[in-house]
């Protein structure tokens, strides 16, 4: 097994004069035995990367390369089949018409298996995806779940170096999506494979990932751990895609180095590193999550933040928080800490918490899947 790098790796479709680019010089490196997830938006650029690494589409610039091995170049892309990597489907793909057994001896089959050691191979493989004993059955004689499990047990039979995952949880309830998440995760811990996994959903992406790959426009925004990408987001477009967020506007009111003091509506002067190229006077958004805003009841109500509305989620309470200015913040607390609506309260920030970005528009890049 080997790691991939994707160099300046580009994709556009359409006429030259009229090209919608899909994917803008990327830049990436997975390690070998890493559960990687490309996340973002639709039109992001996700999809396209995956079908690049998986050798169905070829790069306009740029290279791919696994284990020191080019597989695709303008020039000359491997195919698929050749490539040693599994792909699981948004659709799972499985063929109705076979039974579970005949669905993941499929690959062996092309490959000339056959006999006891065909067999084993697929017992194998339904054992790690936990459809021992359903071999006999159907694809309509299974619950989604276990279709998904088909699917992967059909991916992971002929033994592949990568696993690609092209939104395969998509398509499963609430609760049998959970419990697959924890599955995946498991099976990419026994197996060692690398896994790489296409998906917009951000739980999902910070509940199964080593790195993610937030994408975005067509770009990659940022490349890290799921701390690292939640808490300490490279832009304003990885703070907002990445779960709840509240941006508090704000002027830097003194400058020393990279070090500020902004100034906020909250009434609480905020100490903060920022970005180069901010100064003095610049008007600034403060990003923070709403677990990370703390309420307190005030003594008096003159001047101060208000209760807007209250939601109980069970293990929190979500409010909706009135600035005096009129800018409103998402708010999470313990449950046990209750405000009413109309409640008059302080708000406080943890800087330790915040990022600081310009307050100007950010302008978004067109592309497509």
């Amino acid at each position: 097994m080997a790691g991939i790098s994707i160099a300046g790796v580009s994709k556009g479709y359409g006429p030259q004069h009229a090209r919608m680019m899909a994917l803008q010089h990327l830049d990436l490196e997975i390690a070998d035995n890493q559960f990687v997830t490309l996340l973002g938006p639709s039109g992001c650029g996700k999809t396209t990367t995956l079908r690049l690494i998986a050798g169905y589409v070829t790069p306009d610039t740029g290279s791919i390369d696994v284990g020191g091995r080019q597989l695709s170049s303008p020039a000359r892309v491997i195919s698929p089949e050749a490539r040693g990597m599994g792909m699981v489907f948004q659709n799972y793909a499985v063929w109705p018409h076979k039974t579970v057994y005949e669905n993941v001896a499929f690959g062996l089959k092309l490959r000339k298996l056959a006999g006891v050691q065909l067999r084993n191979k697929v017992e194998e493989a339904l054992q790690l995806v936990n459809l021992g004993g359903l071999e006999a059955r159907f694809p309509n004689e299974l619950s989604g779940g276990q279709q998904q499990r088909v699917a992967l047990a059909r991916s992971l039979v002929v033994e592949p170096d990568i696993l690609l995952l092209d939104e395969p949880l998509s398509n499963l309830d609430a609760k049998l999506r959970e419990r697959m998440r924890s599955e995946l995760k498991q099976l990419q811990r026994r197996t060692g494979i690398t896994f790489i996994y296409v998906t917009h959903d951000q739980a999902e992406a910070l509940a199964l990932s080593d790195q993610i790959a937030v994408m975005h426009g067509g770009r990659l925004q940022q490349y890290g751990s799921p701390f690292e990408v939640y808490t300490q987001p490279a832009n304003r477009i990885v703070a907002d895609f990445m779960g709840l967020v509240n941006f508090v506007p704000g002027q830097i009111a003194s400058l020393e180095g990279r070090q500020a003091k902004v100034s906020t509506e909250i009434g609480q002067d905020i100490a903060v590193p920022v970005a180069a190229g901010l100064e003095e006077g610049a008007a600034v958004d403060i990003a923070i999550r709403p677990e990370n805003i703390t309420l307190a009841a005030a003594a008096d109500a003159a001047n101060r933040a208000r209760i807007r509305e209250r939601v109980f989620l069970g293990n929190i309470c979500e409010y909706t928080v009135a600035l005096p200015g009129g800018a409103l913040l998402r708010v999470q607390t313990h449950p046990l800490q209750q405000f009413a609506e109309g409640d008059a309260v302080v708000v406080s920030i943890d800087p330790g918490q915040c990022s600081v970005f310009s307050s100007e528009p950010v302008a978004e890049a067109k592309a497509v899947a």
